[in-house]
């Protein structure tokens, strides 16, 4: 199963104070524990949301609005893409996380939607689309 491993931001991530030597070194070796145990597929931090747009949808309508985004709760500061067993080996791998913040922070963990999941909704050629664009895409 494919995880998405998301870390909230906080008023320090938005405020662009950057991670210290210290934690991007506990970070770096965290993530090699990932790529050894095969789990790790991708993973980045994100610049904080004043950096970054929002488009809203309505129907045909777009509207862009550009960043900050004022619910820190809600912006993501970074991410990882994750192969596990399940959510519960997921769970085990975030709590040996560094704390990726200098303060209090939260991990959320959520499962990706596989092709399996749409049952019989998903035609034959639609999977066939979506299976072409996931080989093009996963390297």
């Amino acid at each position: 199963m494919r995880v998405m491993v998301i870390v909230r931001a906080t008023k320090d991530s938005e405020a662009g104070i950057l991670p210290s030597t210290e934690l991007l070194e506990a970070m770096g070796k965290y993530n090699e524990e990932l790529i050894a145990a095969g789990i790790m597929l991708a993973g980045e931090g994100l610049k904080p949301s004043s950096a970054g747009k929002r488009v809203a949808f309505d129907g045909v309508s777009r509207i862009v609005m550009d960043g900050p985004f004022t619910e820190t709760r809600e912006v993501i500061a970074g991410f990882w893409l994750w192969q596990v067993k399940d959510v519960a080996e997921a769970v085990e791998w975030v709590k040996r996380c560094p704390n990726p913040m200098p303060g209090p922070s939260e991990i959320e963990i959520r499962p990706l939607y596989e092709l399996a999941d749409f049952g019989e909704t998903l035609t034959p050629e639609v999977r066939d689309l979506h299976e072409r664009t996931r080989a093009k895409t996963s390297g």
